[in-house]
């Protein structure tokens, strides 16, 4: 089963860009073939997976904006045998005045990952954070979405905007959209405020809200430097294991979703 996830929080500093490069290269390393897509201009996942500006290659702007085929942007992370990455440049700061006029504009994205979709178990996209037609685009072709918070006092302000723009895409261009969960990052069990945090959120979310927290962990700020993924930069951190130990629960979630259920089934021969 192929399923797009979309990383998104409207906030930035939240863990987004952390959450796409190190779920995704958890996930590979699970074996499950992994694209991490980059549409933040910003271009942090690329350049967070050791991947920098190929004047040769094209990006994900030449796909949304020249009608490129995806899959002659898609590169090899180099890191992983599961892992490739569609890389984000500068360009994709334009993209957005550029497709304004587009017709059906908001499917832009879905219409190009259409042809790769099944070449891939999970299509990660890291979100830029605004909630403009790039992160639209995002929303419309996602089959969920994963929102990271912050474990700070503002954690939870301008959640509802982030909320009521998943309603929108739900109600108008997406009805299947669902939120795969709520990722609470950079907790330290130790403060008060994080666990208040964390109340909170799990009462407005409940069971949505994934039982792995990632940690504040230097090793995890440091590895974009390095361009790699935690796992590969230091596999002993409490911030790689964090990762693998939320790779693990999405997969169990999906598993989970996968099975059939065999709650009401009368077995052969059964008379009740």
């Amino acid at each position: 089963m192929s399923r797009i996830i979309a990383i998104a929080n409207q906030k930035g500093g939240v863990g987004k860009t952390t959450t796409a490069i190190n779920l995704g290269a958890c996930l590979a390393a699970a074996e499950r073939r992994t694209l991490v897509l980059d549409i933040d201009p910003q271009g942090n996942a690329t350049s967070g997976l050791g991947l920098g500006p190929d004047g040769d290659s094209p990006s994900v702007y030449e796909v949304l904006v020249d009608g490129v085929a995806v899959d002659q942007a898609i590169r090899s992370s180099g890191h992983l045998p599961f892992l490739d990455v569609l890389p984000a440049t500068r360009d994709l700061v334009g993209a957005e005045v550029e497709l304004v006029e587009r017709e059906r504009r908001e499917f832009v994205l879905k219409r190009a990952l259409e042809p790769i979709r099944s070449n891939y178990d999970y299509i990660l996209v890291d979100c830029p954070p605004s909630l403009g037609l790039l992160t639209v685009n995002t929303l419309a072709a996602a089959d969920a979405v994963i929102i990271p918070i912050q474990c700070e006092f503002y954690a939870l302000q301008g959640l509802s905007q982030l909320l009521n723009s998943v309603r929108m895409v739900q109600r108008g261009i997406n009805p299947d959209l669902q939120i795969e969960g709520v990722l609470l990052t950079m907790y330290d069990r130790r403060l008060n405020l994080s666990r208040q945090v964390a109340e909170e959120a799990t009462e407005y979310f409940g069971e949505r809200v994934f039982r792995t927290t990632i940690p504040r962990n230097v090793r995890l700020a440091e590895a974009p430097s390095f361009g790699k993924p935690i796992i590969l930069y230091d596999i002993l951190s409490q911030g790689a294991q964090s990762y693998l130990a939320l790779a693990r629960e999405l997969i169990e979630r999906d598993d989970a979703a996968a099975a059939p259920d065999v709650s009401e089934a009368v077995l052969p021969g059964a008379t009740g």
